[in-house]
Formats: C-alpha cells, structure tokens, sequence
C-alpha cells in the first residue's frame, strides 16, 4: 500500500519542479527517481535555520512542499515529505517508514519517528529487478542518489554506505553511513507510516531545548563530489573549513553555497539571528577551550 497523499496540485507541482530543474513533466522512470533525487540534495538545503527564527512548521505533506517552493529548505520531514508527494503525482509507488536516526556509535538504534525514512517499490531495473528503492533527502550528508533496496554497499562521490537487514526492528533496515557523516546510522520500519505517527517527535524535534536542532543551527548541501556543512558559524565546504565571522558573510554563505537567501526575512529579524548564532558560537568556543585546557 502506498502512503496516502494528498490530491495533484498541479500548480504547486510544477513549481515544485522548477526549484528542481525541470523544464516539463517528467515520466516516472528508473532515470527520473536518480534525477529528482540529485536534484533534491543539490538544489533545495537540509536545513533548521527556520527553527532559530523562532518559527514552527507542520510536517503535512502540502505544507512541505510549499516551504520548499517558497526558497527555505526543511529538515527530513519536509525534505522527504514532499519528494515523496511529488513522486507521488508523478506516477511512483512511494512509501513512508517511520525510523530513527543513531548520532553515534554509543547510541541505541531505534526506529521511533525521529527521522521519515522512504521507500519505492514497482520500478525495475537491469540491475534491480525487484524494483524497490532506498530514497533519502533527508539525512542532510546521506545519500546523492536512490539505491536498491537490498543488501550491500553503495558508493557514491566519497561516500560509501550500507543497507541490511535491522537488528533492531523486526522486518526493517538498517543503514549505515559513511565514517565521514554526521550520524552514525539509522533504521526504519517495515510498515506503512502517516504524518500521525511522526508528529510527537517532529514537535520535539522542533522546539525542545534539547534537540539538536534547537543546540546548533546547522544546513547541508550535497552534491556529486561531497558535502557543504555549516554548523553554526563555521563552513565546511568539501572538508575545508572557513570561520564566518561576520553577519554579512554568514549570509552570504547561506544564499550562494545553500540556495537560502531568506529574502522572507526582514532586517530585524536577520540581525536578531545572527547575534543569537553568535552568542552559540561563542560559548562553544569556550567550551572547546576550556576542555582543551583540561
């Protein structure tokens, strides 16, 4: 069973797949999931600036798309939310999983809604006959590309990773990332899963102190040959770092290397951002001082 989605608005498809690069409507094709894919992790930012703003969102699959189309990004809800209703309407069988993502090795794995996993099923391929998908644009430093869903590794750029069977939920996957990710893995759910089932974990996600997303503000950008990771206000563009330390470079960087001009944003509101990255950034860098010293 596919996930339900929500009745074609052709006007906000096509919007949709103007931000990703197509010119007319796609076919639903092997070629075509590689293509929106690509295009999702290159063109539209895994981000929650949004979050520092102050503002709070829905993980409705409508309203996803929207704050995509407006020129912001979103984190996994929204980035895999709406990919997934775009698929949808172009005619691909696509399937929402609840799972959970392990920061660390230290960390127990778990499939409890605080990341939407997705697949796709009926579409095969010389090298895939089954025809089922691993897709995700939502792991900020995760995959470029979709992969078969079965067991092995994938390389893609600099990055390799694994999928296989869960060890922790029954009938469910594991992914593995590269060393070189932010995460350490994460699992997700054989079943069907709603926006219902992940919306306790989404309204955490987005306003508890404790989320890591509410701790540092962080976006990512991937494309073929590696990641842009801005993580407060220091950038690491394809493992070279660059302190930001001004407003106007900070922002700079967010509009030319992220595609997130905030041009919604006013004055006010951007000054009053920058000085409460700021004031992270700088207790951070005493925390890291202070640790060295000790």
């Amino acid at each position: 069973m596919t996930t339900t989605r929500p009745p074609l608005d052709e006007s906000l498809r096509d919007a949709y797949l103007r931000r990703l690069g197509f010119p007319t409507l796609p076919p639903a094709t092997v070629e075509t999931l590689y293509a929106v894919h690509r295009a999702q992790v290159e063109r539209i930012p895994y981000e929650a600036v949004w979050v520092w703003l102050g503002e709070r969102r829905t993980i409705e699959p409508l309203d996803s798309m929207r704050y995509l189309v407006s020129g912001r990004g979103g984190y996994c809800y929204h980035q895999n939310g709406a990919m997934a209703t775009l698929l949808g309407w172009l005619g691909f069988e696509v399937h929402w999983h609840a799972a959970g993502v392990q920061g660390h090795p230290d960390a127990q794995p778990n499939a409890d809604g605080n990341h939407l996993a997705l697949t796709v099923s009926g579409l095969p391929s010389d090298t895939n006959p089954r025809g089922e998908w691993f897709i995700d644009a939502g792991l900020g430093d995760g995959p470029h590309e979709p992969m078969p869903l079965r067991t092995g590794t994938y390389t893609q750029g600099p990055h390799t990773y694994g999928l296989r069977p869960s060890e922790t939920v029954p009938g469910g996957w594991r992914y593995d990332a590269d060393p070189s990710m932010s995460l350490h893995g994460m699992d997700f759910r054989p079943a069907e899963a709603t926006p219902a089932d992940l919306r306790e974990q989404h309204e955490r996600l987005q306003s508890h102190p404790d989320s890591s997303f509410a701790r540092t503000l962080a976006a990512f950008r991937r494309d073929a040959t590696g990641v842009d990771f801005l993580r407060g206000r220091v950038l690491d563009n394809h493992g070279t770092r660059t302190d930001l330390n001004s407003s106007a470079d900070w922002y700079a960087c967010l509009a030319d290397v992220f595609g997130l001009p905030l041009s919604d944003v006013d004055d006010q509101r951007k000054a009053a951002l920058w000085r409460k990255v700021s004031t992270a950034h700088e207790k951070w860098l005493a925390t890291t001082a202070d640790a060295a010293a000790g």
